[in-house]
């Protein structure tokens, strides 16, 4: 058993800690659990911190809990909005679970250990609770005023908040209390912003039961430049390789910010202490080189997609930012080549339109309306002058027959001077 505190400690990843944690942590195997919110079938790379904490928990000999929220997904958490969630109907929740259930199952040992994971649905032991049961035995047990004072509240009341979203603490804390007492949880994680939530699960096992449970949370990540972490222009970066292309998933990673990767790699990976002050090391003498965005991106690649995936994006990137051959342009999949060129302009012609194309002028510019070149003439130009390359090799005849090998037998990639990318779609 390693030691979860100091570990968490060297990796940024403590923001709150109650009094006592440390050392209820020190007395042996002790069960803790996280909540994730079900509003979408995906977690995406924000969600990778409360996993991680639970990955950690773990591995420390201590068992996890991932509590996906069927019921509290029904109501929504107001903690850090302002503005009121869009409720979700019970059949939608029951897929999202599914989706989030087979991602946690990458990250956690549900099996094979004796402090094996565990994933419970709060829907299980809220959806037969009356509503006259739950004010009478849980609501008289915390005040209106205790629960207005959390920053979750009052940063709403200004604008306006329902009482739906107004409950979400007491249910969340009920989600603690039946923990603690059906399962003996002692300690819920999550991160800052629900540190008013989760002690009002403390208060309410304190108030109903007498018992002692604590609580601890991570910060929340911001990258340096003021922008939001885990938003690109397209939206959130999700889990799901069909939401977010691994492609795409580890680019993300490699933009990062030399800042922002020395913080990432700490709270994103489980690369050990002296093997990231060697990587930083590294990237001290030679920044350029981009180590210490190499492994983070290597790394959480690997576990939230596949080793194949990383693979295929690392020969992306080459092919996309260096030089490459034609072979290596075949080896990417489907998949890959449309992500990597997403947002190029596509030209699309039948397959008996392109097996009657005379030469590669033709193709490039009348059979292909106008997109690549307006005419022969501007075509028949720059091939001559050595500016045009199909599937990455040049090519320096306007007059050559079009016989080049389809990429995934339907793409082929056109490039017009260096920055200029199209693909071509033969259907």
């Amino acid at each position: 058993m390693s030691d979860f505190i100091k570990e968490l400690t060297w990796r940024g990843m403590i923001h709150d800690i109650m009094p006592g944690t440390e050392d209820l942590l020190k007395k042996g195997v002790i069960s803790g659990y996280i909540g994730f919110d079900p509003t979408a079938d995906s977690l995406h790379i924000g969600s990778l911190v409360p996993i991680m904490m639970l990955v950690h928990f773990q591995r420390a000999g201590h068992k996890p809990i991932a509590l996906v929220g069927g019921a509290t997904g029904m109501v929504g958490d107001p903690s850090g909005r302002s503005t009121e969630r869009q409720l979700l109907s019970e059949e939608e929740i029951r897929n999202n679970l599914e989706g989030i259930r087979r991602q946690l199952e990458k990250f956690l040992d549900f099996k094979s250990v004796e402090n094996a994971a565990e994933i419970v649905n709060n829907y299980d032991w809220f959806k037969d609770f009356y509503l006259l049961d739950f004010i009478r035995d849980i609501g008289k047990h915390v005040t209106v005023n205790y629960m207005m004072a959390k920053e979750s509240v009052k940063k709403r009341l200004e604008i306006g908040m329902s009482f739906t979203e107004f409950t979400y603490q007491l249910i969340q804390g009920y989600d603690f209390y039946w923990l603690h007492r059906n399962k003996n949880v002692k300690l819920q994680m999550g991160g800052s912003d629900q540190w008013g939530n989760i002690v009002t699960g403390t208060e309410l096992i304190r108030r109903k039961d007498g018992g002692d449970a604590f609580a601890l949370t991570t910060p929340l990540i911001k990258k340096a430049d003021g922008t939001k972490f885990g938003k690109t222009e397209e939206g959130n970066v999700w889990l799901d390789p069909e939401k977010t292309s691994p492609y795409k998933f580890y680019q993300y990673w490699m933009n990062s910010s030399d800042e922002d990767a020395a913080g990432y790699i700490r709270i994103f990976t489980l690369i050990d202490r002296e093997t990231i002050e060697e990587i930083e090391k590294q990237h001290a003498m030679a920044p350029h080189k981009r180590p210490l965005q190499k492994a983070l991106a290597e790394d959480i690649t690997v576990r939230v997609h596949s080793r194949e995936d990383y693979n295929m994006a690392l020969r992306a990137s080459i092919i996309l930012f260096g030089r490459s051959t034609t072979e290596e342009l075949k080896s990417i999949d489907e998949r890959t080549l449309l992500a990597v060129f997403e947002g190029v302009p596509q030209c699309r012609i039948s397959r008996d339109k392109y097996n009657a194309v005379e030469n590669v002028t033709e193709l490039l510019s009348t059979s292909t309306d106008g997109i690549i070149f307006q005419s022969k003439g501007e075509a028949r130009r720059m091939i001559q002058g050595g500016g045009v390359n199909i599937n990455k090799s040049r090519i320096s005849e306007p007059t050559d027959k079009v016989s080049y090998s389809l990429l995934n037998d339907k793409y082929m990639l056109i490039q017009k001077g260096k920055k200029n990318y199209y693909l071509l779609i033969i259907e």
